[in-house]
């Protein structure tokens, strides 16, 4: 036997629950495993979680493996109608840590009268466990973020005007994947109630929902991330707030601010405004050579903003700006789905 101070169960039966529990952590870690190492690319997961297995294998003693057939289980095969709804990543993440802890649970309670030492690791494993999955479900979603950040070069910014929720609507059918929204009248419990209508709007397109400057109430609806300026609360204090999971973008027009955005963790950079704008009207246009100057090295996505319609893209595009930020060529348009549409192809459109 692997240890003298183990001793046999009486009853095989708990030496048969020992052995299928501890299959069963380790095969709901290496989905984990397999998640973090493929689909989030991160090496300290993998390593965590490989290590977590390691361990389990280590302890998976023979008189736990000699003990399959002591009973046989009436029960196998079955399965839950909920299973086929694990379609997303983070479903499947949040069944299998379920999974993980369950069968740790388990392993902990069955082997606590004969061998206390894995009945300690699983009820330790157990904990840090439930604190893995936060941080996987965390990194998943900023990942899904970046990723909407990277691929779409349409960034649509809303503020309060009659009709907001049905002209945000149209924007998302449009195919609008980012939304902006900055609160100007009104009071906090007011901006607070369109912030949630805007989150479940863009959850349901499948879109990301920024608040501007509000950090406070981004939080409170939930919303994907924040957009500050150069006088709003500083990034590491708003990440310390949001969490490591939301977006954060900066507006800055000037290589000081732009170099202390991407160092401070700014996912992205708005940079302008590239031409006058009614939005802006106290901010000198930044012009298309000094943004070209200011944004040939940066390697995190960013959008230019100000002045910018549909009218204008190609001369935009043919500068070499890609991605753009537009207000009022979305919001005071007829049929601003259709304007979106439009706006996009001339983004796609290689010239």
């Amino acid at each position: 036997m692997e240890n003298s101070n183990i001793i046999q169960p009486e009853d095989l039966g708990i030496s048969q629950i020992i052995d299928a529990n501890l299959d069963r952590a380790r095969e709901g870690l290496r989905v984990l495993e397999d998640w973090a190492r493929f689909g989030l690319g991160n090496e300290d997961f993998v390593i965590r979680i490989k290590n977590f297995r390691q361990l389990l294998g280590k302890n998976h003693l023979e008189i736990y493996k000699m003990s399959r057939n002591h009973i046989e289980d009436q029960c196998q095969g079955l399965s839950h109608v909920e299973q086929i709804n694990r379609k997303s990543p983070a479903k499947i993440i949040s069944s299998n840590s379920a999974r993980v802890q369950e069968a740790l649970r388990v392993i902990e309670e069955f082997s606590r009268s004969h061998n206390n030492k894995l009945s300690k690791i699983a009820s330790e494993m157990r904990y840090e466990i439930y604190t893995l999955e936060i941080e996987l479900l965390d990194f998943n979603t900023r990942k899904k973020a970046e990723l909407l950040i990277r691929e779409n070069n349409l960034y649509a910014i809303s503020d309060n005007r009659d009709n907001l929720l049905e002209i945000i609507e149209e924007i998302l059918l449009g195919g609008v994947k980012i939304i902006q929204h900055r609160f100007k009248n009104g009071n906090d419990k007011e901006h607070l109630q369109d912030a949630i209508e805007i989150k479940n709007l863009c959850k349901k397109y499948n879109s990301l929902f920024i608040v501007n400057d509000r950090v406070d109430i981004a939080i409170a609806s939930n919303a994907d991330g924040v957009h500050l300026g150069q006088e709003d609360l500083d990034i590491i204090t708003a990440r310390k707030l949001l969490g490591s999971s939301k977006i954060i973008g900066i507006t800055a027009n000037n290589s000081i601010d732009i170099n202390n955005a991407i160092k401070n963790g700014s996912d992205y950079i708005g940079v302008g405004p590239v031409f006058e704008t009614s939005t802006k009207k106290n901010k000198a246009p930044v012009g298309i050579e000094k943004i070209s100057d200011l944004t040939k090295d940066i390697k995190i996505p960013w959008f230019a903003i100000g002045g910018i319609t549909k009218e204008n893209i190609s001369f935009l595009k043919n500068h070499g700006i890609k991605k753009v930020a537009v207000v009022s060529g979305l919001l005071n348009s007829k049929n601003p789905k259709e304007e979106a549409i439009i706006i996009i192809k001339k983004l796609s459109y290689e010239n």
